[in-house]
């Protein structure tokens, strides 16, 4: 079991506190434009991606230099305000998944550390406990019941 240290920070508090700030007061800057949808809808829908969206951008400048092809039927106003909804929407939806990715890896990193010490600790707890240590008995009985193996072990038999 490798104890490198791969991540040494102290976020100040005042530093986690203006964030979640900030991050609630943009969610609530967005909250009125925002829509969700349920799982089924989700699935449902036709969804615009990477490739379609040059399409979307191709067409819309079509519309507006050859206005006389789009259908009696389309709304172009709407079309436009979708558009110009995902092309505001999309950088920030960008700037938010590289913030997810890199808190999730810097959770993932110090969580590992973090796991991999109180393992160390566990087993000098253990090793003490077993060699008869009083003081370390208490503390062993708590922490087994939060370190046993759960898995595909065969159960014993009776």
């Amino acid at each position: 079991m490798s104890t490198k240290n791969q991540i040494s920070v102290e976020i100040p508090e005042t530093v986690i506190s203006d964030v979640n700030k900030k991050l609630q007061e943009c969610r609530s800057l967005l909250a009125p434009y925002l829509q969700g949808l349920t799982p089924e809808q989700r699935e449902s829908i036709f969804k615009m991606g990477d490739k379609t969206v040059a399409t979307v951008q191709k067409v819309e400048d079509y519309t507006e230099t050859n206005p006389e092809f789009a259908p009696s039927y389309m709304d172009q106003p709407e079309f436009h305000k979708d558009v110009a909804v995902v092309n505001g929407l999309s950088p920030l939806r960008n700037l938010a998944n590289q913030l997810v990715s890199d808190l999730s890896d810097t959770i993932m990193l110090a969580g590992n550390e973090a796991l991999l010490s109180a393992l160390l600790y566990y087993g000098s707890v253990k090793e003490a406990s077993s060699k008869g240590v009083a003081t370390a008995k208490p503390i062993y009985e708590d922490l087994s019941k939060r370190f046993t193996r759960k898995g595909n072990r065969p159960s014993p038999k009776a």
